[in-house]
């Protein structure tokens, strides 16, 4: 099975913010060395947890300082752009980093909707959601458009050999039947939900899948939540920091990392409710040992007949991350 990595760049309090975009590189430098299929980057907006807010930048840095690692975008919310200027960049990182470059594109926000007017102040923009992939696709593979279009006459630039991949992102039904009907790899945020609509997602996007010349077969995988430590218990101490932060952003709140000590200062405040919260996810986390990690990646591998599994990570210190994915690479035997 292949392993990849979605950073979203999350910020720790106390650090300043552009540290997190640092450690992204670092990241993917060190994962790339560890023998990752993958490393896709997400966009975020007015979040001082999640401060990746510019994928295609953030990618450009790695694609010069890696060498065999796939760079990605998990994604390009492309409501909020042309899709003209997300397939420019694309060539452009195409020409960086030939053979290498994934365009994982998303139609929510990745923000609040006030935010999201303040990106792009046409309202309607997610309905032409379809419409900009297929314009995106073709543009960003050096193709034609649909004859008869209004722009007919442009193309993307740089021109090349190789294109990048094209994936659909989603959390939901719509994404993956989209998928299906363009003929495209689709990946589902299994981690967004704790895994709910998994299974019904990736149903639909196999029951409904149209070949394509590039895919004639359906390709789809799952981004988990998952942390690896030299021990349970210490994965567990680690766990806390998400535990924290998700309290937080079950009431609107978007801050910055805790550490776990903190983190653990903050149980005696919280309510039943929140305790629950907790609770609920300590039971379906995927946190442990490299091999208790990796025997729940492999359930997921046979549940969902997946070749390949995105792995995202959040810990306060950048040195736990990296032994997280050093664990899980060593347990999977990568590179």
């Amino acid at each position: 099975m292949k392993l990849s990595v979605l950073d979203q760049s999350p910020a720790a309090l106390g650090k300043h913010q552009h540290l997190a975009i640092r450690e992204s590189i670092e990241l993917a430098k060190y994962c790339d060395r560890l023998g990752y299929h993958r490393y896709w980057v997400s966009e975020h907006h007015n979040s001082d947890s999640i401060v990746g807010t510019a994928p295609e930048v953030l990618m450009a840095a790695i694609a010069a300082t890696t060498q065999k690692i796939r760079i990605g975008s998990a994604g390009v919310m492309l409501p909020h752009y042309s899709a003209l200027k997300v397939a420019e960049q694309f060539r452009v990182l195409e020409g960086i980093a030939p053979g290498r470059i994934d365009l994982g594109v998303g139609r929510a926000p990745g923000s609040d909707r006030h935010t999201a007017f303040a990106l792009n102040p046409h309202q309607n923009a997610a309905e032409d959601f379809p419409q900009q992939v297929l314009d995106l696709q073709a543009w960003v593979s050096c193709l034609p458009l649909e004859a008869g279009h209004a722009f007919a006459t442009i193309k993307a630039h740089p021109q090349g050999p190789t294109s990048p991949q094209l994936w659909i992102l989603g959390s939901s039904d719509y994404g993956a039947q989209l998928a299906a009907y363009l003929g495209l790899p689709y990946a589902y945020a299994y981690f967004f939900t704790e895994g709910r609509g998994t299974e019904q997602a990736l149903e639909l996007y196999r029951k409904l899948y149209r070949p394509s010349e590039r895919y004639p077969q359906p390709q789809a995988t799952i981004c988990v939540w998952a942390l690896a430590a030299d021990s349970e218990e210490e994965a567990r101490r680690l766990l806390k920091t998400r535990e924290h932060w998700r309290i937080g952003f079950e009431k609107g709140l978007r801050t910055p990392l805790v550490s776990p000590e903190e983190a653990d200062a903050a149980w005696k405040d919280y309510g039943t409710a929140e305790r629950l919260t907790i609770e609920s996810l300590r039971q379906k986390a995927i946190v442990g040992t490299a091999a208790q990690v990796a025997a729940r990646l492999r359930e997921l591998r046979e549940k969902f007949a997946l070749d390949e599994i995105v792995i995202n990570t959040w810990t306060h210190e950048p040195a736990a991350r990296h032994r997280s994915y050093e664990l899980i690479a060593a347990e999977f035997g990568l590179k």
